[in-house]
């Protein structure tokens, strides 16, 4: 037996247990695996850990994140709030249908779940509240259309994905815009059926056309971004990274000259912040690599895919077993290592069934998202805890709901291909 097998995910678990932040845990568990293998493999992890991040997509990343930065301090985001609330805040349980609508334009900026529950949690939970609505009802609402942010573009997941497995970004990115607005829409229909036995306020009317039109004047720079960002990504004007970049200099120029809201302060907090998140990502990356080369080395990937066959060789329980694996897994680790280490396992798996790589990327993709408003290690839910000051099992109580309405909509795009692959075939991606 080799030991090395039992030894990594003994030790990188048991990191995980004792508290050790996810990156170091991956990066010290794949370096145990080498010296298992002999200490002439340890000198070649230095350089896994270059050539994990040695993509050019990855650019993309700190370029959106930092968007999604200026964007949110500048304040420019709240305008989309309040056209949300014009379009859809008349009707019963209406607040809690414009986080929904904010949440869809909110992922098009920033393309972050727990930038959206950040944001929402400063802003929209305390307004719910104020109207009438449960603290806790509040934030599972908010948490519910949070994953909206990494399933509609632009998304980090999917540029991780897309970059590891050699998959177009711009194919993920169009084949993400349904089931994004598909989670809205049955997120909105559960509020919508739920609202009088919850006993819901109800908006002040209909709004008129004047207000519609302040509100969408207001909110109008802020949304010509996704715009901007999908347009010249599907239109082929622009590549992701290139994108991204563009959505930086948007967004600095709409804040900093037509808002005049970015100080000098503020442009340092928004680097310092945008450095940290992606120095988190990027370690992750890192290390993953390390790991990754070892199980690539020890067929790791091979014989999962052989013990999941064993089982059936049907493709819809092969699929089945994915998501159950991605939706236990999701629960106690976080979804970007998640993607990093499983991603290049599945991925081939996937193929073997016969699924179309853009339709499996998108279908772990959304399983990892649902993850981050699942207990224990729900991000999401943390981060709406620590702003709004509710507890996570109060959050939890009011999410059930939305999490299987979630689930159900997984299952729908995992067994039903053309509802992902629809708009990437409509434009020859």
């Amino acid at each position: 037996m080799d030991w090395g097998l039992l030894l990594v995910p003994l030790a990188f678990f048991g990191f995980l247990i004792f508290g050790m932040p996810v990156g170091f845990a991956i990066g010290i568990a794949g370096v145990i695996g080498m010296l298992d293998m002999g200490p002439r493999f340890l000198a070649m992890a230095p350089d896994r850990v270059f050539a994990g991040l040695d993509m050019f997509p990855f650019l993309a990343m700190p370029f959106f994140i930092l968007a999604g930065e200026i964007m949110n301090r500048s304040g420019i985001t709240d305008g989309l709030v309040k056209l949300a609330n014009a379009l859809v805040g008349w009707m019963r349980g209406g607040m809690a249908h414009s986080n929904m609508v904010a949440s869809v334009m909110f992922a098009g900026i920033t393309g972050s779940a727990t930038a959206d529950a950040a944001a929402f949690g400063n802003t929209l939970v305390p307004a719910m509240q104020k109207a009438g609505y449960s603290r806790a009802y509040a934030c599972a609402v908010t948490a519910a259309g949070s994953i909206i942010g990494p399933t509609i573009p632009p998304s980090t997941l999917m540029i991780i994905y897309g970059s590891i497995m050699g998959v177009s970004i711009a194919g993920l990115f169009a084949a993400g815009i349904l089931p994004g607005l598909l989670i809205a829409a049955i997120c909105m229909a559960l509020i919508a059926l739920t609202a009088r036995r919850k006993g819901l306020p109800k908006g002040e009317g209909r709004p008129s056309f004047r207000s519609v039109f302040l509100a969408l004047r207001e909110g109008f720079l802020a949304a010509l971004l996704p715009v901007f960002i999908l347009g010249s990504i599907l239109g082929g004007f622009a590549t992701p990274t290139e994108a991204a970049a563009i959505a930086v200099a948007y967004s600095l120029f709409v804040g900093g000259v037509i808002y005049r809201a970015l100080s000098w302060s503020d442009l340092y907090q928004i680097a310092v912040r945008t450095t940290r998140i992606t120095g988190i990502i990027f370690l992750i990356i890192a290390a993953a690599s390390v790991l990754g080369w070892w199980m690539t080395f020890n067929r790791v990937p091979q014989m999962i895919a052989e013990a999941l066959l064993s089982v059936s060789d049907n493709p819809n329980v092969i699929i089945g077993l994915i998501l159950l694996l991605l939706l236990v897994i999701g629960l106690v680790m976080d979804i970007n290592a998640t993607l990093i280490i499983l991603a290049p396992v599945l991925a081939p798996l996937t193929v073997q069934i016969g699924m179309d790589p853009v339709h499996a990327g998108i279908m772990i993709i959304l399983a990892l998202n649902i993850s981050l408003m699942t207990p224990p290690v729900g991000a999401c839910l943390f981060v709406l805890a620590s702003v709004t000051g509710e507890t996570v099992e109060g959050i939890t109580r009011e999410l059930w709901p939305f999490i299987l309405a979630e689930v159900a909509i997984l299952m729908l795009i995992a067994f039903w291909p053309n509802l992902t692959l629809f708009i990437p075939r409509l434009l020859g991606l």
